[in-house]
């Protein structure tokens, strides 16, 4: 049985990825464990998933001047030391990094000890962390055309990033007795995001009377943000944060309206469902968010409104074209193979796995 060491933390974009993909490792007889920095996030969601867990120290590498720059380069050659202690100790066949900065001295020792990696990068270009680990990769999965010229030539696949399973199993029927919707008006869902939602939320509200007309609207507008006037609305249901009945509401949903962060946007393709992105507006954010919803409308999977161009108008008739021609964005999804990201993931884990073997093998020899 081969036994891969799963890395990354910091956010939940690095980890619920590396999540996403444990039913498929155990499918397919791997043996697995998780290295993380001590009291990251990552801890607490992979120990519920009952993975044995490894902490190690880890420093944040800045680009700019902090006090901490004088002491986190100690950490991080602790947390060296701590990974290729650990490495050495449980003698993986492969690891595979979703990046952030706990990853670094994993991959670094794996490295040294022979073990071969395999690099996940969500966003359109790398994060600094994973630009040190990249040189180490035999493989480099991206979710995007464009991530390619930032990677080196013949490593890199563009993948998608991994959908947790429970997602793709929404029951329609349950979204529509969750809402009390009526299944002959087509239902709109609307997710805020955790942040800056708010412009989204005024946007929607401000066009609802028209939108209500036609279509039936979800929306999850982020903390703080519900507008009590509109609880009564007939057609219209508010949350500010839902988990368990997010794949039900998915199921329902016949288009989504959402902000482009990495993760969000793979969820949408692997569903399948038109979509129309408002990215973060490159003054809240490095920008990153608009790059990721430009790819999305070049390849035809979504449409895109950047903050600045909307007004009620523009919203309704651009909502409107998508409806109309939701057919043609749900086969150009299909047919990009996006839709199916763990299977890709997990057959190029594999392959590098059994070239390894064959190598050790042929070294043996």
């Amino acid at each position: 049985m081969a036994h891969i060491i799963l890395t990354g933390g910091g956010t939940a974009g690095h980890v619920t990825p590396n999540i996403a993909l444990l039913p498929g490792l155990r499918e397919r007889g791997f043996d697995i464990s998780y290295i993380g920095s001590y009291d990251g996030m990552e801890k607490e969601l992979v120990e519920k998933e009952g993975i044995p867990y490894y902490g190690v120290s880890s420093g944040k590498l800045r680009r700019y001047h902090d006090l901490k720059n004088l002491t986190d380069p100690f950490r991080v050659l602790k947390g060296a030391h701590e990974a290729r202690v650990l490495i050495k100790q449980l003698k993986p066949d492969i690891v595979f990094s979703k990046g952030g900065f706990v990853a670094v001295p994993v991959v670094i020792a794996a490295h040294e000890k022979h073990v071969p990696i395999v690099c996940h990068e969500s966003d359109m270009t790398p994060g600094l962390a994973n630009k040190i680990c990249l040189p180490y990769a035999e493989k480099i999965c991206c979710n995007f055309p464009e991530t390619l010229t930032h990677l080196p030539a013949g490593k890199a696949v563009v993948t998608g990033s991994p959908i947790r399973r429970e997602l793709l199993t929404g029951d329609s029927e349950k979204g529509y007795a969750f809402c009390g919707f009526d299944k002959e008006k087509p239902v709109i869902m609307i997710i805020g995001g955790s942040l800056g939602s708010v412009n989204v939320n005024t946007h929607v509200r401000a066009v609802l009377p028209e939108l209500l007309k036609n279509y039936q609207v979800f929306h999850l507008c982020g903390k703080g943000n519900l507008d009590e006037t509109l609880n009564d609305t007939k057609g219209y249901r508010q949350y500010e944060y839902i988990r368990e009945e997010l794949p039900d509401l998915y199921a329902m949903a016949d288009l989504v309206i959402s902000r482009a962060g990495a993760n969000s946007i793979c969820e949408i393709a692997a569903l399948a469902k038109p979509n129309l992105l408002i990215p973060l507006s490159a003054n809240a954010s490095r920008g990153d968010q608009i790059l990721n919803a430009r790819s999305f409308e070049k390849q035809g999977f979504s449409k895109v409104l950047e903050e600045e161009e909307i007004t009620d108008e523009i919203l309704l008739q651009t909502i409107f074209d998508l409806y109309e021609k939701r057919s043609d964005y749900i086969s150009t999804i299909k047919t990009s193979g996006q839709s199916d990201a763990i299977a890709l993931i997990l057959d190029i884990i594999e392959e590098v796995c059994r070239s390894k073997a064959g190598k050790s093998h042929h070294h043996k020899a």
